[in-house]
């Protein structure tokens, strides 16, 4: 008698849940499209670049939120070729694809670049070096659910 109970009432949920998806797609609409919004677009030659002071010529182009400010934030991030960190971590998750250039991290004395086209995801908490290989500044984007921070952590 249970099972019989806890299979009408799943059916009455799910039945709840779709109702309205039946009703959109029955009248001609498309319940999986999302009420329109703007486009967010940042063509290149539209990008404002600014220099980050007191790294080393690190330029940064905000599309979301501000990578030096609280809060969310989406940018692209130049590095100049040959520029490193010295040994840091951040308290948040980094998320970062690589666009140009050969980007690097040393975590625990193994180094992995991160060439063109790749993406990898620094752990919070992680102490670690990075920069970016000579040859080619790097262009990366990077985004974080709050702000960016880079605290110092005494070299090994």
């Amino acid at each position: 008698m249970h099972r019989i109970t806890a299979i009408a009432l799943i059916t009455a949920a799910l039945g709840a849940a779709f109702a309205p998806t039946v009703q959109a797609a029955q009248a001609g609409e498309h319940p999986h499209e999302a009420a329109p919004r703007p486009l967010v677009s940042f063509p290149a030659a539209q990008l404002t670049w600014r220099e980050l002071p007191g790294t080393g010529g690190i330029q940064v182009a905000d599309v979301r939120g501000s990578l030096t400010g609280k809060g969310a934030y989406e940018a692209f991030v130049i590095f100049p070729a040959g520029k490193d960190n010295p040994y840091h971590l951040h308290t948040r998750n980094l998320p970062t694809v690589v666009i140009r250039g050969s980007f690097y991290t040393v975590i625990d004395g193994k180094r992995t670049d991160h060439p063109a086209g790749s993406f990898y995801n620094l752990p919070a908490g992680m102490p670690h070096y990075s920069g970016c290989a000579k040859g080619e500044d790097c262009l990366l984007f990077q985004y974080q659910s709050d702000h960016f921070d880079m605290v110092p952590v005494d070299g090994k």
